[in-house]
């Protein structure tokens, strides 16, 4: 089921980075951010990941996110804990909320981005996120989705590249509204 504005998600309930078990039911009365990434390794994803990390308290104390990857725990613990994530990043390595929510896989995308997101992709290269272990689809194409204090999906971006997220801006005047 493609996510639309105006749904209220199912509990998603994955293991963290550090291996305990979160639901997205522990997020109450907070706007949130879904996010789904490729896998852990995933160089443009880390970028992304840092740049959000980063700039997460101007989001404000009524806002809460949750990042998703198609990968293992131990993957995902390998290549995320350097962040520091102030939110908890979560592992679905069976793929299960990535089919559920038809978060789309294009192979031919990810070679045509090979040549139209090189820039994106040697920055975050040369910031150190270097896929030395690619385990997971290559061709996934992230999604993100704001939802209101109710649980209430206010907005969806279905990426058309693998770098293609909402801009933080977007997420700020969401968070702080």
């Amino acid at each position: 089921m493609k996510i639309k504005v105006g749904d209220k998600l199912d509990e998603i309930k994955l293991p963290t980075s550090e291996g305990n078990q979160f639901s997205t039911t522990e997020i109450k009365n907070k706007k949130l951010l879904l996010s789904f990434y490729r896998f852990a390794s995933c160089p443009v994803c880390n970028l992304r990941l840092n740049q959000i990390v980063k700039r997460y308290d101007e989001l404000g104390k009524n806002f809460a996110m949750v990042a998703i990857f198609h990968s293992s725990v131990e993957h995902l613990n390998a290549y995320t804990s350097r962040h520091k994530a102030p939110f908890p990043i979560l592992a679905d390595k069976e793929y299960k909320y990535f089919k559920k929510y038809d978060v789309k896989r294009s192979f031919l995308v990810f070679l045509l981005n090979q040549i139209t997101r090189a820039p994106k992709i040697w920055a975050a290269m040369f910031k150190g996120y270097i896929p030395f272990r690619i385990k997971g689809y290559l061709g996934i194409l992230p999604v993100d989705v704001l939802i209101n204090e109710e649980g209430i999906v206010e907005k969806v971006k279905y990426g058309k590249n693998i770098a293609d997220h909402m801009s933080f801006d977007e997420i700020k005047t969401f968070s702080t509204h």
